[in-house]
């Protein structure tokens, strides 16, 4: 198989035909333009291909232009299925269960905290556990852990950490019902039990920046965001409690495959029929998951405050730190959608691919309705991240979806062979930029050679229209794992 398949329909947007694999049931669609075509992989686009023959799905199989080969579907990857004839597959939401992006406003400026940039990313490196297996400050009995699975943010709020108002700005207020702490595995209680509250490692981060671009005027200011602002961004989700669930139920849904004589052309593809007893567990223990990712964000963000405050020696008033917005990264959820001009419930998988919801949509919260879905998409350490919205294309074309950030290019090993004798730290700090991480490694997987630039990525969902672009927020302090 090959790119000389591919079809262009527009300057933004490839199709994978349904003769590019034998068993496709509906047509791939990949967006990119000619920029980033150029840097698609095979395996990504057999990827495409391979999710377009499972059975119920809908329309298209979609990816996102920061696709890049994942577990079974890409990352990137966009499907919808049928709840009658449909299946769910936990390779369509990934191993980091509702890993995802919330952005923080402050009344601060650039010029403000400059001058203490590495004092802040000190403390926030020291307050919020970073890295591989790192453990938090919280320790949860089983009977708390129990209830953060059912309450999500809002367990965290109860506890102390933030305030009521925060659930407004998350989507789905920060809880899934239909979570059954019951059906979680001993092995994934025991991984989520210390580390709540940590931020982990590879690809998450917290990140200090400033708002160094606007292009839409009267949205930034219905959010909040002013050139020279600082906010902060916080990436992170599940943990290895997520990360077990995922094991847990690959192994469940292999055993399903076959029961219910799901041909597959990938067996990372494991899933089960909807409507089945394995797929309605899989779905109460990925929004455990999806809970746990919320309070675990909200934690964060909690601690993030304090650390501005106490650093800057300023009141919560002065400091002026709110959440502008919390968007899952991978997860998948029932929603209403028209096909066929007929409204009808879909179950959508987004793996590494966000919502992006238009003005008007019930489930956005009111203070946002009239202008659509704030989406938070983060670049690399060294370039930028983007705030946009979503709108009523998005729902037409990709189920309410966008990206989610700027993709790999570079495998792990890839890039730390890249980075072999360089000090990535100290060529973050020529750029300005404070980084802190629990290890070198950690900077040489995530240098920004590793991944595409952030701004091409982000040109092509504001070009197809499947979200539009607000602002730019530039990197000045970066904690990783």
């Amino acid at each position: 198989m090959s790119l000389e398949k591919l079809r262009r329909i527009d300057e933004t947007k490839l199709e994978v035909p349904v003769d590019y694999k034998q068993g496709m049931r509906v047509p791939g669609i990949i967006y990119a333009d000619s920029t980033l075509e150029k840097e698609l992989e095979i395996q990504a686009i057999e990827q495409v291909a391979n999710v377009a023959t499972l059975p119920g799905i809908i329309k298209a199989s979609l990816a996102m232009p920061d696709i890049h080969a994942g577990y079974g579907f890409t990352i990137g990857g966009v499907a919808a299925f049928d709840l009658k004839e449909g299946i769910i597959s936990p390779g369509g939401v990934g191993y980091d269960i509702n890993c995802g992006v919330r952005l923080l406003r402050s009344n601060l400026t650039k010029q403000e905290v400059f001058p203490r940039i590495k004092d802040l990313v000190e403390v926030l490196y020291n307050e919020i556990p970073a890295g591989v297996g790192s453990k938090g400050k919280i320790r949860l009995s089983p009977d708390d852990e129990r209830r953060l699975l059912t309450k999500g943010a809002q367990w965290a709020i109860e506890n102390g950490f933030g305030e009521a108002l925060d659930l407004e700005r998350i989507e789905s207020r920060g809880m899934i019902e239909g979570a059954d702490p019951s059906i979680i595995s001993s092995k994934a209680y025991e991984r989520g039990r210390s580390q709540q509250g940590t931020l982990g490692s590879g690809n998450h981060f917290l990140e200090i920046q400033y708002v160094d671009e606007i292009y839409d005027e009267n949205a930034a200011n219905s959010l909040g965001l002013f050139v020279g602002q600082i906010t902060v961004m916080i990436h992170t989700g599940s943990r290895g409690f997520g990360h077990q669930v995922c094991t847990d139920f690959l192994e469940v849904m292999e055993r399903a495959t076959g029961k219910y004589r799901i041909e597959l052309y990938d067996k990372e593809l494991a899933c089960a029929p909807f409507n089945s007893p394995e797929a309605q567990d899989y779905l109460a223990a990925m929004r455990a998951a999806a809970n746990y990712a919320w309070a675990n964000r909200q934690c964060i963000m909690h601690w993030t405050r304090e650390a501005f405050m106490k650093i800057l020696n300023l009141s919560p008033r002065s400091l002026g730190m709110s959440l502008i917005y919390d968007v899952a990264h991978n997860i998948a959820k029932i929603e209403e959608h028209t096909v066929r001009g007929t409204k009808k419930k879909l179950i959508v998988h987004r793996k590494g691919a966000t919502r992006a919801f238009p003005p008007g949509h019930p489930e956005l919260p009111e203070i946002y309705r009239h202008l659509g879905q704030p989406v938070l998409i983060p670049g690399d350490m060294g370039r930028a991240s983007f705030v946009l919205l979503g709108t009523e294309k998005a729902m037409e074309e990709t189920f309410g979806s966008t990206c989610h950030g700027a993709g790999r290019l570079m495998s792990r090993h890839q890039a730390i062979k890249k980075a072999k004798g360089r000090a990535i730290w100290r060529e973050m700090e020529d750029k300005g930029i404070i980084v802190r991480s629990a290890g070198r490694g950690t900077l040489a997987e995530e240098m920004s050679e590793a991944y595409k630039d952030i701004s091409d990525v982000v040109e092509v969902v504001h070009k197809a229209g499947i979200s539009k672009k607000v602002a730019r927020l530039r990197p000045m302090g970066v904690v990783k794992g």
